[in-house]
């Protein structure tokens, strides 16, 4: 298990450059690690050298100091310490060449007769010399004198043995100096056989698989496909090799069937672009506002020139009863379309296709339906049909009619699939178009319904109530309350003349070319012109421009905050204010006599349009808050946030 690993690893040629670079790496250090323990060694005997060679001169200064001790009178004591201080740096000096010192460093070499030199010169200092300076120490006068005699001849021999030591360690440094530059050029030798050995094994391992690529590669590019590369080991680069000559086997193969290739992608390039120009087509057709059937025809009339149909029809179904209604056809009889002209979900092969709402491909041909169906009567081979989808809602399905034998496939049956969708959605959109037109007109309806009834409805009870009042004072004959009552009903006839004019003017209220401020400022105008009242309006507007549908609801619920100013406020002053930055903002404020909020809510305040304003404000999606007091006047606020506008 062991051993495949380490062969598969060293099939690496990472593991190959790094094991050369390590051992390399290895050789050096241990080389390097030689020179320096030489080196140290060599510090080592020169301070030993320098120490040992140093006891000779201690030998003498401690001769000189005991020569003078002797010579001296008794008294005399600093000579006897001069002597003891010498000795002390003797017995130091010992000490220090038997213990050494790593860091300095120094320490005798490891030669044993160095080392037996030095106990012989210790011994005879400590045994022969050092007896006699402890005894002359102790002696005065002739003794002191005889003891010098004794110990005087004795340290030129001590001297020659210190001599004898000193040369041996400088023979002993002179081999090790031999040795440290043999060394040194061992590892010069090395580096350069080393440097050979790499570049060699990096020309061999890296650079000739390289230009062997190259070479390759520079032949590929010269449409030379049969170009190989030798597969010479199992390493990145022969992994690379192997990869290389499949690359030309395939490049090979490509090159030689490019022709055929071409044409086929060509085609289905072709395919693709009529594809693509179907859709285009369909869909910028089916944009455009047409009735159903005008946009169900055009939708036939294409898809059954791309695809060669030779008849087809649309059908649109009805839930409620489970009818399909055919809408178009063409390519076919008279009497197929008064038979399907109004199918049931179910019946025949269409109706069972449309109720499943899946596509189906019937071959005619194969079927020995009894009687034969209308379709092979007249003799179509291959019916398809393919289902109208708006929102996963099935809204119908369409056929194409082949006379020979047809089939589709699975990206012909997506296109037709993504194509009755557009068609679905086309469809839907007339739908929802009726529809919203349909609530646009209810609503706009009920506006008017609450118009009239919040002004001329309460005119006319008015009015009506003062007739009566007037008919039971003729019948009473009392003339002079009757008198009375006709200013009354004059003034109600003005004001229910006023409130339709206001009406009018209000419901034919259109944007001036699309712009709300100059809009505003027309009606502004309109309702001091029409009431005399001081009013103000001022605009900053920076913001994106509103739908059109939006302005209109801003302008009809400034036209209805004015009439209620007119009406019932009693104000001679009014200011609106338009802030238009990323935020919508409309105030609008009257010095009139006010009234209370809370009140109003509660009796419902339909007398004074605040649910229309509001109802408005809510089809804008903004705030509308009013504030009042009696006495100070009314405040209309319209806040519309960045977030919930939409831009035009």
């Amino acid at each position: 298990m062991i051993l495949p690993t380490f062969l598969h690893a060293w099939r690496q040629l990472s593991t190959k450059i790094v094991s050369l670079l390590l051992g390399f790496l290895a050789l050096a250090l241990m080389t390097i690690g030689v020179t320096l323990f030489l080196s140290w060694q060599l510090e080592g005997s020169s301070a030993a050298i320098n120490e040992t060679g140093s006891l000779r001169m201690q030998s003498y200064r401690l001769s000189m100091a005991l020569a003078n001790w002797v010579d001296t009178a008794p008294a005399q004591e600093e000579a006897r310490i001069r002597v003891d201080r010498e000795l002390r740096a003797v017995e130091a000096k010992f000490a220090l060449i038997k213990k050494g010192d790593p860091q300095r460093p120094l320490f005798l070499p490891p030669e044993a007769e160095i080392h037996d030199k030095f106990e012989e010169v210790s011994r005879q200092w400590h045994q022969g010399l050092l007896p006699l300076v402890n005894t002359m120490l102790g002696q005065q006068g002739a003794l002191r004198r005889a003891s010098w005699e004794q110990y005087h001849p004795q340290v030129d021999g001590y001297v020659a043995q210190v001599d004898d030591l000193v040369n041996l360690i400088e023979k002993d440094s002179e081999k090790r100096t031999v040795w440290l530059r043999s060394s040194q050029l061992v590892l010069v030798a090395f580096a350069l056989v080393g440097t050979v050995v790499v570049i060699y094994l990096m020309f061999l391992l890296i650079i000739q698989p390289v230009t062997r690529l190259h070479e390759g590669m520079r032949r590929m590019t010269q449409k030379d496909f049969s170009v190989r590369l030798p597969v010479e080991s199992r390493d990145e680069f022969g992994r690379m090799s192997e990869g290389f000559n499949l690359m030309a086997d395939r490049l090979e193969g490509l090159y030689n069937s490019l022709e055929s290739r071409v044409q086929q992608k060509t085609a289905a390039l072709a395919d693709q672009n009529r594809e693509l120009a179907l859709l285009y087509d369909i869909a910028a057709f089916l944009q455009v506002p047409r009735p159903v059937e005008a946009i169900c025809e055009g939708f036939l009339d294409r898809i059954c020139q791309f695809f060669r149909a030779d008849g087809g029809l649309v059908r649109v179904l009805e839930p409620l009863r489970g009818n399909l209604h055919m809408v178009v056809h063409k390519g076919i009889s008279d009497a197929m379309v008064e038979a399907g002209h109004n199918l049931k979900l179910g019946s025949c092969l269409c109706g069972r296709a449309a109720l499943q709402g899946t596509s189906a491909v019937h071959n005619l041909r194969a079927m020995d339906a009894i009687p034969p169906l209308l379709c092979q009567r007249e003799g179509f081979c291959t019916v398809s049909l393919f289902p109208i989808y708006a929102r996963d809602q099935q809204l119908g399905f369409f056929n194409l009619h082949f006379r020979q034998a047809r089939s589709f496939s699975r990206h012909e049956g997506d296109l037709l699939a993504t194509l009755g969708q557009l068609l679905g959605v086309a469809i839907e959109n007339l739908r929802l178009a009726a529809r919203e037109r349909e609530m646009a007109i209810s609503e706009e309806r009920n506006m008017v319904a609450q118009g009239l009834h919040d002004s001329i409805a309460q005119g006319l009870t008015f009015l009506n109530i003062q007739v009566q009042l007037l008919e039971d004072s003729l019948h009473k004959g009392n003339f002079e309350e009757a008198v009375q009552i006709v200013p009354a009903l004059q003034a109600g006839v003005k004001e229910s003349y006023e409130d339709v004019r206001e009406l009018l003017l209000n419901f034919r209220s259109r944007l001036v070319e699309g712009d709300l401020v100059r809009s505003l400022e027309a009606t502004v105008g309109k309702f001091r012109d029409l009431t005399g009242i001081t009013t103000e309006f001022l605009a900053d507007v920076d913001g994106a421009p509103f739908p059109s549908e939006q302005q209109l609801q801003i302008l009809f619920i400034v036209q209805e905050a004015l009439s209620n100013i007119r009406k019932h406020a009693m104000a001679n002053h009014v200011a609106i204010s338009l802030a238009d930055r990323q935020d919508f903002s409309l105030t609008i404020h009257d010095n009139g006599i006010g009234f209370d909020v809370e009140t109003v809510k509660q009796k419902g305040a339909s007398h004074v349009g605040l649910d229309i304003m509001r109802e408005r404000a809510q089809r804008l999606h903004a705030r509308f808050d009013i504030a009042s007091r009696p006495g100070a006047g009314t405040t209309v606020v319209l806040h519309l946030p960045s977030n919930r506008r939409l831009a035009a």
